[in-house]
């Protein structure tokens, strides 16, 4: 019954947050694992030419992701904010659906590491990868002495 709550509660995060309604980002949570998913649309593509996914969609997709993964496993309470985010683009993106993973490599009282992936046919081929650093809303942020 939990799993249904939290799945619900990710998703509705994700229309909470506007630049991921915008870009039409859910998430598909089985278990305790959290798959994002950027629906593909038109309005997505930056260069008409190959036709690839824009480099600023991709980005905002695996920041989301990371996002996702930090709520999923830090329950509820204020979204996680990113201190810095490092985006390594592997290949072009295609104009179909993007799928997205994140690991937390570390997490402190303040500060969590993760690491994204984001891929759309093969995930052992992903499109890019992302390295960030995000502020944790902690606990006792409130006392004061």
């Amino acid at each position: 019954m939990s799993e249904t709550k939290g799945k619900a509660d990710i998703n509705a995060l994700m229309q909470a947050i506007p630049y991921a309604r915008y870009l039409g980002i859910t998430v598909d949570q089985r278990g305790n694992e959290v798959t994002t998913v950027l629906h593909f649309s038109q309005q997505l593509i930056g260069n008409p030419v190959l036709p690839a996914l824009h480099g600023g969609v991709i980005g905002a997709f695996l920041e989301t992701t990371a996002i996702a993964q930090l709520a999923f496993e830090g329950g509820a309470g204020p979204l996680p904010k990113p201190i810095g985010l490092t985006i390594d683009y592997l290949r072009s993106g295609k104009p179909v659906d993007t799928y997205g993973r994140a690991e937390i490599t570390k997490q402190g009282r303040r500060v969590a590491t993760v690491r994204a992936e984001a891929w759309q046919d093969d995930r052992s081929r992903p499109i890019a990868a992302a390295h960030g650093h995000f502020l944790l809303q902690a606990a006792d942020d409130t006392t004061t002495s």
